[in-house]
């Protein structure tokens, strides 16, 4: 590749202050090496992954009751005990470590905004987790939620681990079997739930699902209930989550073995029941202090933003940022209510440092064309975080043409399977267009072709060849790991394979072409099918897309690209604009065999393109062997799909 020239770079003054490069300084100090930029660092912080992670432990001041004997045991990533012997709390580090007197400030769509100082936040933590412990909860039980994107939910996270009890949540507008197929696999003691939630304006009622809930999981004994809309009636069935935030206590911490599980997270789901995902409370402490501290370049002073729900692992990021000492700013509502610009309006008002966003909503801003930096003071804000999926090369042009000049893009791609980014943010490299900055510390990142080679400047298989210790210390119910390594260790052994197409740039950049397992491979090609997205999806005349590949009868293969229309021109004349695009800025290989018009894209309720689905579909599997439409958040629009996929089994027997 060309080197291209750079959408931002750092000023020197901001590298120089930023909390990267004052790590990088004290650790040439503490161990005499002479690193002189990030790069040299990461290298060290792979091959020397002891020395780094211990490194991080004494930089931070993680605080502890134990001292660990070995910062790691084990040669493989499956199995391996970090920081064994230590004993901390995840819930005492975020809610200590951090100085700021706002820990959060919340708002939703009714204009109404909540600013919780930590003294405060600390007093109902302490309250609800005597609560807790008087209806019997103890180290080790399950605490499941679905309360909205609300302080109160950040409480529950951290009155729960104060315990040693597990947390795990979903979002109020998932539905009842999406969050029964969760909810259940983990049997849970206690439920603590919303009434109902606002979306676009309107209230949606919730009290139908709770009451599903609880004939489907008969291990709930409590029910803690914020009745916030009044929806609930039923005086007295269910506990009042204000009451139990009420009595005056000290805080106290349960002293926990660095491993022990922190929470439960689940993947997607797209095709059978989420995998129930367990991470290490001092495994998530160590890394989104990395993360937040180091990449993101969070301190006291800072408001961090994440657009997200109580479903994503982002929400878990959002919690863990007040132990930078940042305040986590808190939206429970719609992107675009009462209009599109809504975000980018709440990022003035209440100057946001670092905004979080996903791919698809800065694709939707460039699609509508909206003008942010004519409208609204963003001197405030720093930085704007991407993830969800690859963001186009026009989008990045986009945020410093329409949003800010001199902001700090940070494209960014990790998993829900490790609750971080792999790659992504760095505040001492430039921005260029259409790629992530940088491979993250700690993360030993490789592309790798189909023989287990590497490859540099080349399209392969994305892998982590050593382990993290935020990676999943199990599968709920998989002892054996069995499970563990058939997800991630079948393809390359001992090697954790994460599903996404990547090439690694000679100048330490990334770019990620999608999902591996949706992979189109036309006459030997591999093809990345978020190469054809950033031509299509940049068009104009296209709103949304979706393309996959199936093998046919007689060797052949067929590659449908299916195609939201945002323009009323002949069906003909779009096509026609579609297939001329691609093969002006791509090749004749990357033209789709057939563009079937469609009125929405499948998608998951965290906002992915669900292409596998769709692919398996159009394969003749069934419809309940292919997704599961729980994890949908438009599954109305399958019919059309079906139908679709009859027709295509017709043609192509």
């Amino acid at each position: 590749m060309n080197d291209p020239k750079p959408l931002w770079k750092p000023t020197e003054s901001s590298c120089v202050e930023s909390e990267m490069m004052k790590y990088l300084h004290w650790v040439n100090q503490k161990y005499g090496y002479g690193f002189k930029g990030y790069e040299d660092m990461r290298k060290w912080s792979v091959d020397k992954i002891e020395e780094f992670w211990g490194s991080l432990w004494d930089y931070f001041g993680i605080l502890h009751e134990k001292e660990y004997d070995s910062v790691l045991r084990g040669n493989e990533i499956v199995g391996s005990k970090w920081f064994s012997g230590a004993h901390l709390n995840y819930s005492r580090n975020v809610m200590e470590l951090g100085k700021q007197e706002a820990a959060v400030l919340a708002m939703d769509e009714d204009g109404k905004t909540i600013t919780l100082t930590k003294d405060r936040m600390i007093g109902n933590v302490a309250s609800l987790r005597k609560s807790l412990k008087e209806m019997g909860v103890r180290k080790g039980d399950r605490i499941a939620s679905f309360l909205p994107n609300v302080p109160e939910a950040i409480e529950s996270l951290m009155a729960t681990n104060s315990i040693g009890a597990i947390w795990s949540s979903t979002s109020p507008d998932f539905g009842s079997k999406g969050i029964i197929d969760r909810f259940k696999q983990i049997s849970p003691k206690v439920l603590i739930g919303i009434d109902g939630y606002s979306y676009n304006g309107k209230k949606y009622d919730r009290t139908g699902v709770l009451n599903e809930i609880l004939s489907e999981i008969t291990s709930i004994e409590h029910v803690i209930l914020l009745n916030r809309y009044g929806f609930s009636k039923e005086r007295g069935r269910f506990l009042d989550f204000n009451e139990l935030t009420r009595s005056a206590t000290n805080m106290e911490y349960e002293s926990l073995p660095f491993d022990h599980p922190l929470w439960i997270l689940y993947s997607s789901g797209t095709t059978g029941p989420p995998k129930a995902i367990v991470q290490s409370q001092g495994g998530i402490l160590l890394e989104h202090l990395k993360l937040l501290k180091l990449h993101y370049d969070l301190n006291e002073g800072k408001r961090f933003f994440w657009y997200t729900t109580t479903g994503w692992m982002m929400w878990n990021l959002v919690a863990s940022s007040i132990v930078t000492g940042a305040t986590s700013v808190l939206y429970d509502g719609s992107a675009t209510f009462p209009d599109n610009y809504l975000i980018w309006k709440m990022a003035q008002d209440v100057k946001i440092s670092f905004l979080g966003l996903s791919a698809a909503f800065l694709t939707f801003s460039m699609k509508e064309k909206l003008n942010i930096r004519d409208h609204f003071n963003l001197e405030n804000l720093i930085a704007i975080g991407s993830t969800g999926s690859p963001l186009p090369p026009e989008a990045f042009r986009y945020v410093y043409e329409q949003v800010k000049e001199n902001v700090w893009l940070a494209s960014i791609s990790g998993g829900t399977d490790v609750c971080t980014s792999f790659l992504g943010g760095c505040p001492c490299m430039p921005v260029y267009e259409g790629e992530l900055q940088c491979i993250n510390l700690g993360a030993d990142i490789h592309a790798l072709d189909e023989e287990g080679n590497d490859l540099v400047e080349v399209m392969g298989e994305m892998v982590l060849k050593k382990p993290m210790p935020s990676m999943p210390i199990y599968l709920w119910g998989d002892p054996n790991y069995e499970k563990l390594r058939e997800t991630y260790f079948s393809r390359y052994p001992g090697i954790w394979r994460h599903g996404d197409w990547i090439v690694l740039t000679s100048r330490g950049s990334a770019q990620i072409l999608g999902r591996s397992d949706s992979t189109l491979k036309r006459k030997g090609i591999r093809i990345g099918t978020a190469e054809i997205y950033r031509v299509v999806d940049e068009m104009e005349e296209v709103k949304d897309s979706l393309i996959v590949g199936i093998e046919i009868k007689g060797g052949e293969y067929y590659m449908p690209l299916f195609v939201v229309p945002a323009k009323t021109l002949p069906p003909e004349e779009i096509r026609k604009r579609i297939v001329n695009n691609i093969k002006k800025n791509l090749t004749g290989r990357h033209v789709p065999d057939e563009i079937i018009f469609v009125k929405d894209i499948p998608r998951t309720i965290n906002g992915k393109k669900m292409e596998v689905p769709i692919k398996k579909i159009l394969m003749g599997f069934p419809l309940n062997k292919s997704l599961n439409i729980a994890s949908m958040a438009n599954p109305s629009c399958l019919e059309e799909y079906m139908t679709i996929a009859a027709e295509v089994r017709k043609r192509f027997g």
